[in-house]
């Protein structure tokens, strides 16, 4: 069974952004699908035993953290 993350992150302001947040995320291990909305900030990750610590850190690392 899939788990679902969503984070809001700060910074997102166009598809660039989306792309990059979509291929940085991909890298992490559990990882199967990342959705961005850019009006809201909002990062929804699908995946198997999600780490959201090692996700938030990889959104902060590729320049858009989390806005706590």
């Amino acid at each position: 069974m899939s788990d679902t993350l969503q984070i809001t992150a700060r910074n997102i302001k166009c598809g660039g952004c989306v792309a990059a947040i979509e291929n940085g995320l991909k890298t992490l291990p559990g990882i199967n699908q990342v959705e961005v909305t850019i009006d809201t900030g909002l990062v929804r990750i699908e995946g198997e035993e999600l780490s959201e610590q090692a996700i938030r850190d990889k959104l902060a690392e590729l320049g858009y953290p989390a806005a706590e």
